[in-house]
């Protein structure tokens, strides 16, 4: 007796319910959050090419701190190195999230959008590296236009009021959960200073003391707090960028239940920490990273100069190429089958969402070029890049509104006002149908 065939799984299907409310959550904060680092970004650009733009210059290179501790840094520096450890412990708590209980924690569901992320930071670095080497530019910023900025990405789509269904948000965010893994760990991995051993060693041993008290359910944040700064402190001091310390805690906090609790550590920091990555220390990093004064001629110098070039081309083609081609091939040799009520299309779209690289991308394009004539050419870059890509993703999402409306309500419609929506009612239904008949 021949073998059945094997049921092929469906791409960007509806998604469980639990799963759609904590999606909707983290969307819901990092869109707000998105909003103001437009805000934040706008502000920063009007006042870096305003007759007060020294004052801009001034605030930001102000230093402050504690010597004693290796700590005398600029504002500028301040939000990059420590503003965004408190985003990348939010990053880390996610991706933990993911590969535990969420889309990433078996290797069937796991494939295609792990594939689809790979593939969209290869592609632009290869891009880059291409563009670069034909150009005769330097290849040192290959992992600029590697990452993509949900929270830009959602806020693009909120001033565009669309409906984008959930499936392709949820798959959106995963893109974004294992993009920001693959800049950690190129920041961890090739943008480190000299190190420090000693002080390098006492941020590893801080952060076994931290594993050991979630692992022996050790509660109060009078513990954790005054560890998770004395980590990034020594890790700051250890020569490897202070951001790692973030997502290294972030990984180690528990995002399982245990019985009787309502929720998890990771929950719990997440929860308390997520608007303030989102709607602070995400639009204050750009508020002083987002600065470059425009002109004419440095306008002309992003097309002319390679460096520049390959990461406009790398975040808008290179992203779009990559997550396209990837989540294409992974859904061919996986055997999935894409939702019937969406189409390539619809992926095409996220692709070029993917393209807005902003937040990670400057910080990443401030290592790699740490002379500031250089990072202003990059930062030019990456501004006009994220905006042509959310110009065209624009064009892409309007056109399918429509069919995005339509599948927006009847994901929320509870004519029963039972806090369900009716679909999820008629999926059962149909489940439970299917099982009787077997």
């Amino acid at each position: 007796m021949p073998a059945a065939p094997r049921e092929r799984s469906v791409f960007l299907a509806l998604l469980p319910w639990p799963e759609r409310v904590r999606v909707a959550r983290a969307l819901r904060t990092e869109t707000v959050g998105g909003l103001v680092l437009l805000a934040a970004a706008v502000v920063a650009l009007v006042w870096a090419n305003t007759p007060i733009s020294g004052t801009y210059e001034q605030i930001r290179d102000a230093h402050f701190g504690i010597p004693a501790l290796g700590l005398d840094l600029s504002v500028e520096h301040w939000t990059a190195d420590g503003l965004l450890a408190v985003f990348f412990l939010v990053a880390g708590i996610e991706l933990k999230r993911e590969l535990v209980v969420g889309e990433l924690r078996t290797p069937a569901t796991a494939a295609l959008p792990v594939v689809a992320a790979l593939c969209g930071m290869a592609v632009p670095a290869a891009l880059y590296l291409a563009t670069t080497g034909l150009g005769g530019g330097r290849a040192q910023g290959w992992a600029v236009p590697m990452a993509t900025d949900i929270a830009f990405a959602l806020a693009v789509l909120a001033v565009l009021s669309t409906h984008l269904p959930s499936a392709l948000r949820a798959f959106l965010l995963t893109l974004a959960v294992v993009d920001d893994l693959g800049a950690i760990l190129v920041i961890a991995v090739f943008f480190t200073a000299d190190l420090n051993p000693a002080a390098l060693g006492g941020a590893v041993a801080g952060l076994v003391v931290f594993y050991l008290l979630q692992r022996y359910r050790v509660r109060g944040w009078w513990w954790y707090v005054p560890l998770g700064l004395a980590i990034w402190v020594l890790m700051y001091n250890g020569g490897v960028h202070a951001t790692v310390a973030g997502v290294a805690m972030g990984l180690i906090l528990r995002t399982t239940r245990d019985q009787g609790e309502k929720a998890s550590p990771g929950e719990r920091t997440e929860h308390l920490l997520r608007p303030v990555s989102a709607g602070v220390a995400v639009p204050l990093f750009a508020l002083f990273a987002a600065g470059v004064a425009i002109s004419a001629a440095s306008l002309g110098e992003v097309f002319t100069r390679p460096e520049p070039l390959g990461v406009v081309l790398g975040l808008v083609v290179g992203k779009t190429v990559g997550i396209f081609a990837g989540t294409y091939l992974a859904a061919r040799f996986t055997r999935a089958r894409l939702n019937p009520d969406l189409a390539w299309a619809d992926v095409l779209a996220v692709a070029v969402l993917a393209g807005i690289g902003f937040t990670v991308a400057l910080l990443i394009g401030e290592l790699a070029f740490p002379d500031p004539a250089d990072a202003e050419h990059i930062k030019a870059a990456v501004l006009i890049g994220s905006l042509i890509a959310a110009a065209v993703a624009a064009l892409l999402v309007k056109r399918r509104n429509g069919i995005y409306r339509r599948l927006w309500e009847a994901e929320t419609l509870d004519e029963d006002a039972d806090g369900l929506p009716d679909i999820y009612q008629q999926t059962d239904r149909r489940n439970r149908g299917a099982a009787g008949d077997s």
